[in-house]
């Protein structure tokens, strides 16, 4: 096991009605907020309202900006820092899924900053300063609730890039699974692939004698594996959306990858895909990962044979682990099928014709590498994604 400091700050509010705390919990941080969501959909669930009579009953102020879409834009990232700095404020607040939360933690980076937000997703500046945000969660997903994450894509190139810093952490974060009701199949299903593949990130690793986080990984796998089916069937079915929306926050709140360094290149090399094609974050993962498993497996056999064997059930012989890790995989892609998502590039509508246009950019040229588990360089990531085809 490796060294780790874990501190996780924000503050977790779960359960019913929990939204109209809201105006409470951003009143002890600002007594005017930017109101940041995305294309409405909050107004035709009634959130909006509640959100807003409870900042109102709080005597908090807020200026609106709306507009927020999957893969969050740069572009909309400047105005909202521009809202900010002409209007005084000093608070983000974040109603909607990861991708609203994604540009709210960019907003609050770059009001500080008298450059261009941009240079800390590029590494060009090193984050000293960011307003607090805090956030409704409307869809269990990227886990950016309670993680020092944000990706943001810049439509000049369309460069999708994340960026960490335990500055970005939401002061608070409000979760009622009933929020997550009137989500689509394929909305909930991408959330699903979207968490499985944080807890597989984090999953594969070099690092040895990690059996705690190895389990709670694998438990947290399970659980995803058992709710998500029920919340196809029955979307009011509250305990299974409980169980997904807090494994999607655990999968995310770093404390799974305490004492262990994960992998990462899957997300890496989704990014390109969703950044040119503007697909959902988890219909790309569950396109790339399975892919990345295949191309590299045989690095460690054993952990993919594990993974087989704890998570999904295979039959674990010692005499012929590879049979079980390849199984381990098929049963994984399968699962994403029987929920509706695809796991092949044709299958998200993608031709293979810029195959080498993305394994480029995922690798700077060749200049750099990405990955953990294995150090993967353009040639690899090409060839993960020509097996994806």
């Amino acid at each position: 096991m490796e060294n780790f400091i874990f501190q996780n700050p924000t503050k977790i509010i779960f359960g019913k009605g929990m939204e109209r705390q809201v105006g409470k919990e951003a009143a002890a941080y600002s007594k005017k907020v930017l109101l940041h969501y995305g294309g409405g959909n909050i107004k035709k669930t009634g959130l909006y309202d509640t959100v807003v009579a409870s900042l109102k009953e709080a005597g908090v102020d807020f200026v609106e900006l709306a507009g927020v879409k999957p893969n969050p834009r740069l572009s909309l990232v400047h105005e909202g820092i521009r809202i900010c700095r002409e209007n005084n404020i000093n608070f983000i607040l974040a109603v909607g899924g990861g991708s609203v939360i994604d540009s709210a933690k960019a907003i609050a980076m770059g009001v500080p900053y008298e450059g261009d937000v941009w240079d800390f997703f590029t590494g060009k500046a090193e984050l000293k300063e960011a307003l607090p945000v805090g956030t409704v969660l409307t869809i269990p997903a990227a886990g950016s609730e309670a993680s020092t994450a944000s990706v943001i894509t810049n439509e000049d190139g369309w460069y999708k890039r994340g960026f960490n810093h335990d500055l970005i952490y939401p002061r608070f974060s409000i979760l009622n699974p009933e929020l997550a009701f009137t989500l689509s199949k394929y909305q909930a299903a991408c959330g699903a692939a979207d968490i499985m593949a944080h807890l597989m990130e984090r999953y594969f690793t070099n690092v040895r004698n990690v059996d705690l986080t190895d389990r709670l990984i694998e438990a947290t796998l399970k659980t995803m594996i058992h709710n998500v089916p029920l919340i196809m069937e029955q979307s009011d079915n509250y305990d299974a959306w409980a169980e997904v929306m807090w494994a999607g926050t655990v999968a995310h709140n770093n404390l799974l990858n305490t004492g262990r360094i994960g992998d990462w290149a899957s997300h890496d090399i989704e990014h390109e895909l969703s950044g040119i094609y503007d697909v959902a974050h988890g219909a790309g993962l569950a396109v790339v990962f399975p892919a990345w498993m295949k191309y590299l497996y045989k690095h460690d056999i054993t952990r993919f044979a594990q993974f087989a064997a704890r998570v999904w059930g295979v039959d674990y012989s010692f005499r012929d682990p590879e049979r079980t890790a390849l199984e381990g995989i098929k049963r994984l892609e399968s699962f994403f099928v029987s929920i509706g998502l695809p796991v092949t590039l044709e299958g998200l509508g993608i031709k293979d014709d810029r195959i080498e246009e993305m394994a480029s950019k995922c690798t700077n040229d060749d200049r750099s590498t990405v990955g953990n588990f294995v150090k993967l360089g353009k040639k690899d990531v090409a060839g993960i994604l020509s097996l994806a085809k």
